[in-house]
């Protein structure tokens, strides 16, 4: 997942215990939604960077395991629940290489804005197949929407004209083929910071997933909450066009 040891500190600060803004009130209420009730479950964050979702959940009475490729975020997800009180197991692992989870053993894997960073996306899908139980194991990740957002060929187009109001366009081109890229994070003191992502269209999840026995049963495009608009600067956009997808998977 690119550079994110480097990020882990700034990231871990920025996430907190409930998320930052876009992940408070965009993004995680339609992923909380789809998710449901996680008592009694048995469950994995697959990326889970700071692990806040992953905390709320065994709170609720979840068994919870997580991973991620950065040991930086595995250490400060751990160092918020420093007695262990949760019960979490911490897996320092790729997405794509998850040997130490039996076959068909877990209810739900969710992923919150991991799955396009994650370089063999192919293989974590089909790693996620083996572990979720059969005829009822659930896949519930947010991503990047790959419509409309796909790094540097995407961005919001503003046209105004005497007398009529400010419209606003989303413009956007290289969408049919998956591609890398790098994505800029914007640090304390104008510092910037790179990790990798990756542009993949609509059809090759709905592919991917489908080849691996997994069936998309739900789809949402989170909508901007009258919290976002207020906060988020130059967030009109996102009342007509959305930036991000989650989507339900259920294995069959």
């Amino acid at each position: 997942m690119g550079n994110w040891d480097e990020l882990s500190d700034w990231y871990d600060n920025k996430q907190g215990e409930s998320g930052d803004l876009w992940h408070r009130v965009l993004i995680d209420p339609v992923l909380l939604k789809l998710i449901g009730d996680c008592k009694g479950k048995e469950i994995l964050d697959l990326g889970c960077g700071n692990g806040y979702l992953a905390r709320r959940f065994a709170r609720e009475g979840a068994r919870v395991t997580v991973i991620d490729s950065s040991l930086k975020m595995i250490k400060n997800a751990q160092a918020r629940d420093p007695k262990d009180s949760l019960k979490i197991n911490y897996i320092h692992t790729d997405a794509n290489r998850l040997d130490m989870i039996s076959d068909a053993s877990l209810d739900l894997v969710f992923a919150n804005m991991s799955l396009m960073d994650i370089e063999d996306a192919e293989g974590a899908i089909r790693e996620v197949s083996r572990v979720l139980k059969g005829r009822k194991g659930r896949f519930v990740a947010s991503i990047s929407h790959p419509c409309f957002d796909n790094g540097p060929y995407s961005g919001w187009v503003m046209e105004k004209a005497a007398f009529e109001p400010r419209k606003i366009y989303r413009k956007i081109r290289a969408y049919r083929k998956p591609f890398s890229m790098n994505v800029p994070w914007k640090l304390e003191n104008n510092e910037r910071k790179f990790t990798q992502s990756f542009h993949r269209p609509l059809n090759w999840y709905a592919r991917i997933l489908s080849s691996n026995g997994l069936t998309i049963t739900a789809l949402e495009e989170p909508e901007p909450t009258e919290e976002f608009l207020e906060n988020e600067e130059d967030s009109a956009g996102f009342i007509e066009v959305p930036l991000h997808l989650v989507f339900e998977a259920i294995k069959l």
